[in-house]
C-alpha cells in the first residue's frame, strides 16, 4: 500500500511539473501595448509596429512605452512624425495627457504633441496652443519607421484632413 501511495505521489509531481510552467506562463502573460491601448478606448495606430516593451502604473495611468530605436516616418507626405525610443505619459480612458517622446513638423519647426485625446469618432491632438481633429479610422492600421502606412509600394491610404485647426 505504501509503494502505490508513493508511485501515485511521484506520478502527480511529474504530471505537476510539466504542467505548470505553461499554466504560469499563461497567468502572467502580460498583454502589448497595443492591446492596452485598445483597453483605453484608443486604436493601435497611435504607436508605431515594433514596440518592444512598456510600463504602466495602473493606479496613476503613468507609462512608458520602448522602440528599439528613435522612428519617423510621413503620412500622405504632408505630416511627418518623430517617435523617440521611450514615449512617456500618462493614459485614462479616452486621453493621453503630458505626453512625452512624440512630435510633429509644423510648417518649419518640429512641435511636441503634449496630448491625445478621443472626442467620438475623432481624436484631437495638442501641441499644447494649437490642437487638430482627425477621424479615428486613420489610425486602425499602425505604421511602420521609416515609410508610415506607404510600405513596400502599397497604395498610399489617404489620411482624412480635418481642414479645423483650432487654437487655445
Amino acid at each position: 500500500m505504501g509503494s502505490f501511495l508513493i508511485q501515485r505521489f511521484f506520478l502527480f509531481l511529474l504530471i505537476s511539473q510539466s504542467v505548470a510552467p505553461e499554466t504560469i506562463f499563461l497567468e502572467n502573460k502580460k498583454p502589448t501595448a497595443y492591446e492596452v491601448l485598445k483597453d483605453f478606448n484608443f486604436p493601435i495606430g497611435l504607436l508605431p509596429k515594433g514596440v518592444l516593451d512598456y510600463d504602466l502604473d495602473s493606479s496613476s495611468g503613468k507609462f512608458s512605452a520602448f522602440l528599439n530605436g528613435s522612428c519617423s516616418f510621413s503620412l500622405e507626405g504632408s505630416y511627418q512624425l518623430k517617435y523617440k525610443n521611450i514615449i512617456k505619459g500618462y493614459i485614462s480612458k479616452g486621453k493621453l495627457a503630458s505626453l512625452e517622446g512624440v512630435s510633429v513638423k509644423l510648417l518649419f519647426m518640429w512641435v511636441n504633441i503634449v496630448e491625445v485625446s478621443r472626442r467620438g469618432d475623432d481624436l484631437e491632438f495638442s501641441v499644447g496652443i494649437a490642437g487638430a481633429f482627425f477621424p479615428i479610422d486613420n489610425f486602425e492600421e499602425c505604421p511602420q519607421c521609416g515609410c508610415g502606412v506607404n510600405c513596400n509600394n502599397q497604395l498610399v491610404r489617404k489620411i482624412k484632413k480635418n481642414p479645423f485647426v483650432s487654437s487655445y
